[in-house]
């Protein structure tokens, strides 16, 4: 008996890392907080802004492993003392996680205004076309 194939094709071999990043990133995708925009400032680059008011530097990482481009937020530390009539500011922490093909690459990180900016460059990979020596035997 033959094991179906994880992309649904025999002819797709060794993808199964990327089939489980996909299927990781849609269950986060779900998520809407912080609010995020993704534009194209130009053509081979990109950049996320997320909505972070009341986020200190220091409570924030953006962190890019395997593929996986996650930003974190602390929760902020709530000030003592103060008396709330109407608390509608989210004061929550959080984690957004975006799935970075190969070929870009994460050039910094900004943060102005409450706005989390991740600027994001298109590089050029180089083709690689290799001859497979045949061995008899």
């Amino acid at each position: 008996m033959s094991r179906p194939s994880p992309m649904g094709s025999p002819f797709y071999l060794g993808f199964e890392d990327v089939e489980r990043l996909i299927e990781r990133i849609a269950r986060t995708s779900s998520e809407s907080y912080p609010p995020v925009n993704i534009e194209e400032p130009e053509e081979g680059r990109l950049r996320l802004t997320l909505a972070v008011a009341g986020f200190a530097p220091e409570s924030l990482s953006v962190t890019l492993s395997d593929r996986e481009l996650t930003v974190r937020g602390e929760r902020p530390q709530p000030v003592e003392g103060r008396v709330f009539l109407h608390k509608g500011i989210a004061a929550r922490g959080f984690q957004r996680a975006f799935l970075v093909a190969d070929g870009w690459e994460v050039e910094g990180a900004r943060l102005a205004n409450g706005l989390l900016s991740i600027e994001l460059k298109r590089i050029r990979l180089t083709q690689q076309i290799r001859q497979i020596s045949i061995t008899l035997g």
